[in-house]
C-alpha cells in the first residue's frame, strides 16, 4: 500500500516536470573543445537522467561480476548446510528406529556437510553406540567435553558408559563434574547420592543428601529415612573404631529416623547391651516393636533376659507384646516363649491368633518389579493371612510336645512344604530377596531399597486366607476343606 502510494507520488512528479518543461523550454548552449551544443533546458535534464542511469547500470553489471564468485560459494553453503541439517534429522530418526547402518551413514554425511562437529558428535556417538561400537561412542562422548556447550551431554554418555561397564569409581568422578556444571538437575543430584553411598563414602553423601532437600529434589520424609540409613552406617564404622559415645549416639539417631527398619533398632539395643545398659536396650526393643515387629528385635530382647527362668522370660515378652498386641509376629514371639515355657495352652492360643493375623504386605513379583514404598502405605492390601513354614513348624513342635510324634504334627509338617513364605526383606528396585536387611541391595546395589515384606508365592490358590483354626489335636483331622496339599 504505501509502495503503491509513493511509486505513484513519483510518477505525477515526472509527469508534472514534464509538462513544466515543455511550457519552459528555454535554451542551452554548450562550448567545449571547438564543440557547440544547444538545445532546451527539457532535453538536458532528460540526457543527464539517462548518463545517470547508463552508468548505474554499468556499476551494477561491474559489481555482479566481481561479487559472483563469493555469491556462488555463499549459495554452495547454504545448500550443504540445508543438505547437512536433512542428514541431521534423518540420522536422528534412524536412531530412534533402531537402525545403526543408516544413522552410521547420516552421521557421516551431515559431519561431512557441516562444518560444526558440535551439531554432529551426539548423533555419531548414539550411532556408534547403537551398532554396539563403544569405543567409537566414547571417543565423540570424550570429544563433546572441549566444548562448553556439549560437556554435559558428554559426562551424561560417558557416565552410562560407566555404569553399564560396572566402573563406579569412574561414574562417581563423572557425577561430581556433571553436579559443578548443573547442581539443580534431578538425575545428577540422585546419581551422585547414590553412587557415593554406593562406594561407602557417607559422610559425602549425607552433605549431598542435605542439598538435595535444599533444593527440594529429594522430598524430606525420603531424605528423613535414607538420613537414618546413613547415621545407622557411620554408627557402624565409629563402634568399629573404638569410638563407643559417638556409636550409640548415631545408633539412636538412626533408630528414630527409621521406625520401619528393624536393623537400626537391634544395633542400637546391641551396642546399649555392650556398655551393659540392659533397661535403655530393652525399652529401645519395646519403642521399635510399635511399628515394625521384628524376629531380630525378638531375638535380642531374648539375649536381654538370657539366663532368666523360662516362666519370667514368658513375662517379659508379654510386656514386649502389648507393645503391639494384635500383629502376627508378636503371637510368634510369645508363643514361642510359652513353648519354651511348657504352657501348651498358651502357646496354642498365640499361634492360633498368629494364623488369623495379617501378614506383611504381600509383594507379587513383577518381570520389571515396580518400586514399592519402603514405608507401608497405608491403602495397601495387608489382609493376606494363613500358615507360614515358621507357623507350621511351631505348631508340629507343639502337637509333639503335646502328643508326641503323630498325625498332627507330620500334618504340620507337610503344610510348611506349600504354605505361604515367611516374610523377608524384598529389594525395591529389583526384587531380590535378602533374609538379612542391609543399607545396599546385595543384588543390585541399590541403597535403601529393602523392606520387611511377604514375597511372591508359587502357589497362588494359596493366596487366600485360610481358616484360623489348627488342625484336630487330638485325632489329628483336619476342618472341612482343609487340606495337607492345599
Amino acid at each position: 500500500m504505501i509502495r503503491g502510494l509513493l511509486g505513484l507520488l513519483v510518477f505525477a512528479g515526472l509527469i508534472t516536470a514534464a509538462i513544466f518543461f515543455a511550457d519552459h523550454p528555454g535554451q542551452v548552449e554548450i562550448v567545449w573543445q571547438g564543440w557547440q551544443v544547444e538545445t532546451s533546458v527539457g532535453v538536458l535534464a532528460a540526457a543527464a537522467v539517462l548518463a545517470g542511469l547508463a552508468i548505474a547500470l554499468l556499476f551494477w553489471l561491474v559489481s555482479l561480476l566481481l561479487d559472483s564468485p563469493r555469491a556462488f560459494l555463499r549459495q554452495r553453503r547454504e545448500r550443504r548446510r540445508r543438505a547437512g541439517y536433512r542428514a541431521l534429522t534423518r540420522g536422528m530418526v534412524a536412531v530412534a528406529a533402531g537402525d545403526p547402518q543408516e544413522a552410521q551413514r547420516c552421521a557421516r554425511r551431515a559431519d561431512t556437510l557441516l562444518a560444526d562437529p558440535p551439531l554432529t558428535l551426539l548423533l555419531s556417538a548414539q550411532a556408534a553406540q547403537l551398532g554396539g561400537d563403544e569405543t567409537a561412542a566414547k571417543k565423540f562422548f570424550t570429544a563433546m567435553l572441549d566444548r562448553p556447550e556439549m560437556e554435559f551431554l558428554g559426562l551424561r554418555g560417558l557416565l552410562n558408559q560407566a555404569l553399564r561397564a560396572g566402573d563406579r569409581g569412574t561414574a562417581l568422578r563423572l557425577t561430581e563434574r556433571a553436579a559443578a556444571l548443573r547442581p539443580d538437575t534431578i538425575w545428577v543430584v540422585e546419581s551422585l547420592f547414590e553412587l557415593e553411598a554406593r562406594e561407602g563414602r557417607w559422610d559425602a553423601a549425607l552433605e549431598t543428601l542435605a542439598q538435595a532437600v535444599k533444593r527440594r529434589i529429594i522430598p524430606r520424609e525420603r531424605a528423613r529415612h535414607h538420613r537414618g540409613v546413613i547415621l545407622y552406617e557411620l554408627s557402624l564404622a565409629a563402634l568399629a573404631s573404638g569410638d563407643q559415645a559417638r556409636g550409640r549416639n548415631l545408633a539412636a539417631q538412626a533408630q528414630a529416623l527409621t521406625t520401619d527398619l528393624a536393623a537400626p533398632a537391634t544395633h542400637h539395643a546391641r551396642a546399649l547391651l555392650q556398655d551393659r545398659r540392659t533397661g535403655p536396650a530393652a525399652k529401645a526393643i519395646e519403642r521399635a516393636w510399635r511399628t515394625i515387629p521384628h524376629p531380630d528385635l525378638a531375638q535380642v530382647y531374648a539375649a536381654i533376659h538370657d539366663g532368666a527362668p523360662a516362666l519370667d522370660r514368658l513375662k517379659s515378652f508379654e510386656r514386649l507384646a502389648a507393645q503391639n498386641p494384635d500383629a502376627r509376629e508378636t503371637h510368634l514371639t510369645v508363643a514361642e516363649a510359652a513353648l519354651d515355657a511348657q504352657l501348651w495352652g498358651e502357646a496354642r492360643r498365640h499361634l492360633e491368633q498368629a494364623l488369623s493375623a495379617p501378614a506383611p504386605p504381600f509383594i507379587a513379583r513383577l518381570p520389571n518389579p515396580a518400586r514399592f514404598p519402603v514405608t507401608p502405605d497405608p491403602d495397601e492390601d495387608t489382609s493376606l493371612a494363613g500358615p507360614t513354614p515358621r507357623l507350621c513348624l511351631m505348631m508340629a513342635r507343639l502337637g509333639e510336645a503335646e502328643h508326641g510324634i503323630g498325625t498332627n504334627s507330620r500334618e504340620w509338617l507337610d503344610r510348611a512344604v506349600t504354605a505361604m513364605p515367611d516374610p523377608r526383606y524384598l529389594c525395591a528396585t529389583c526384587g531380590g530377596e535378602s533374609l538379612e536387611w542391609r543399607s545396599l541391595c546385595s543384588h543390585c546395589g541399590s541403597f535403601d531399597a529393602l523392606a520387611w515384606r511377604t514375597p511372591a508365592w508359587t502357589a497362588a490358590g494359596n493366596i487366600l486366607p485360610i481358616s484360623p483354626k489348627p488342625p484336630n489335636a487330638e485325632g489329628g483331622e483336619l476342618p472341612v476343606g482343609y487340606s495337607a496339599s492345599s
